[in-house]
């Protein structure tokens, strides 16, 4: 397939084929695709004179090449030759190839130029004018005519012999005017310019691209990041604009999106938090371990080395999201219902209970998650009609980065949940007692976590004064300590 692609599915005018190829599936060949497209630039490099660009199959809208530069001015002169610079440039970075532009290619096209005051002075128009070099070039459109057998229309046009066509016919042209034929040369002038293959504009400016693929494991956006500093460094017009699209363009689109989706779905997971437990401080808690487990995912990505997904992983960790919501709902409902059931429990009672009581729910909603999700994770399709494990399918390999960051997220989120969270649940009663402590004056009721004031003896108003560590107190059958 030829590789000469702007923001759609333009191709260079020196197109000369494309060639399609369908590879069999992964259990029938031992090559994977990127070997097999490795193999076929190999063994074309030594064509000469012959461009061959192998690429594989675009997945999503087409983006064309993964380094994508556009250029862009006011002053179309200037514009060239800074992307003849850029160019040299990119071609000795190391990681890049197939480089190309969108320039014309080497060609020589006339320019007609009309004195329009001699032509005035002799009596002819600019019409005929036209008409006149159209009978030495593609000929004046006269009538349509659609054969019985055809269903398009076919032009019928009025030229010169092929023998009286050329720039010599142009030389003795003769153009007709009310004074009689009058020679074209006597308000003409032919000027050699260079070919024009197309124009593309941008929002209706004018631009050209410089493009380029990167090698296997190079990360495009790494080489975008690289020109992007050394075109900063370059003391280059600012009447050229420089633009990075392709790859690079779609990924920051789709990262807006994402961030995007995901504060959205964090401002309505909490506003329903507020609304279930009328606790402010709960829903904060429940959001902090969402935001906590992207950790997770980013820690996962560290020690697999794979790149951070815009559309895969984002939309791993949005999801994520849900499952984490699910189990610290369990987790504080659970505590919330203890408080009410049973108030003479401390709140360290209460959190340990809890804790002992969802441990098992939590645990084997994350293990049927993450055992389900790590054949994907690990590449791995299972064909269970054939009874056949394949590695590195074309199928598996599109979910992979969903499926690790799924598995790595919810696996350092159960943690937190199990952990930080309780421990976030003692932390008003904490800060109650560090309080307490640095006043000296009232200390928190072990139950409640209110204040109970105490007098310059430390007796609270019931009498009770502090037990002093060590001494163990029995409540309701159980031995508790003044130091737990």
């Amino acid at each position: 397939e030829n590789g000469f692609r702007g923001r759609g599915d333009s191709v260079a005018s020196d197109l000369i084929g494309r060639i399609f190829m369908q590879f069999h599936e992964q259990q029938f060949r031992q090559l994977t695709g990127v070997q097999i497209l490795e193999e076929v630039r190999r063994r074309t490099a030594h064509l000469a004179g012959v461009e061959v660009n192998v690429n594989a199959q675009e997945r999503g809208p087409p983006t064309g090449k993964n380094v994508q530069v556009q250029f862009s001015g006011r002053k179309w002169e200037l514009v060239t030759p800074m992307l003849a610079k850029v160019e040299a440039h990119l071609r000795t970075m190391s990681g890049l190839r197939d480089i190309d532009d969108t320039r014309s290619l080497p060609g020589v096209e006339w320019d007609l130029k009309v004195d329009r005051a001699k032509a005035a002075a002799l009596g002819a128009d600019v019409t005929s004018i036209g008409q006149a070099v159209q009978l030495v070039t593609n000929g004046i459109k006269v009538a349509e005519y659609r054969p019985d057998d055809a269903e398009d229309e076919v032009d019928i046009r009025v030229r010169f012999p092929t023998a009286d066509r050329g720039l010599q016919a142009l030389a003795a042209l003769r153009v007709p005017t009310a004074q009689g034929p009058v020679p074209a040369s006597s308000f003409l002038a032919l000027t050699p310019t260079q070919k024009t293959d197309t124009i593309e504009r941008v929002d209706s400016k004018r631009v050209l691209y410089l493009r380029a693929n990167t090698a296997p494991g190079v990360l495009p956006d790494a080489k975008v990041k690289e020109l992007q500093a050394w075109i900063k460094d370059q003391n280059f017009d600012p009447l050229v604009d420089i633009t990075f699209r392709g790859a690079n363009e779609e990924q920051n689109k789709s990262l807006v999106f994402v961030g995007e989706a995901f504060l959205m779905a964090l401002l309505l997971m909490f506003i329903m938090m507020i609304a279930q437990f009328n606790s402010f401080y709960q829903a904060l808690l429940i959001l902090i371990s969402i935001i906590m487990s992207t950790a997770g995912v980013l820690l996962g990505l560290m020690i697999t080395g794979e790149p951070f997904s815009a559309i895969l992983t984002g939309i791993g960790v949005v999801a994520l999201a849900g499952i984490i919501v699910h189990n610290n709902i369990v987790l504080i409902d659970t505590y919330n219902t203890l408080r009410r059931e049973m108030p003479h429990e401390s709140i360290h009672q209460s959190i340990v209970r809890t804790g002992a009581q969802r441990l098992r729910p939590v645990v084997l909603t994350v293990l049927t998650l993450v055992l389900g999700m790590i054949p994907m994770a690990l590449h791995l399709s299972i064909d269970l009609i054939r009874r056949d494990i394949i590695y590195g399918g074309t199928v598996s390999a599109t979910w992979v980065p969903l499926a690790r960051s799924i598995c790595f997220g919810l696996s350092f989120a159960t943690f937190l949940t199990l952990i930080a969270t309780p421990s976030m649940l003692a932390l008003p009663l904490r800060l109650k007692q560090i309080y307490a402590r640095w006043l000296k004056r009232e200390a928190p009721n072990a139950m409640t976590g209110d204040f109970v004031p105490r007098d310059a003896t430390g007796a609270d108003r019931h009498g009770t004064r502090p037990m002093p560590a060590g001494v163990v107190q029995t409540i309701g059958g159980e031995s508790s300590s003044a130091a737990d």
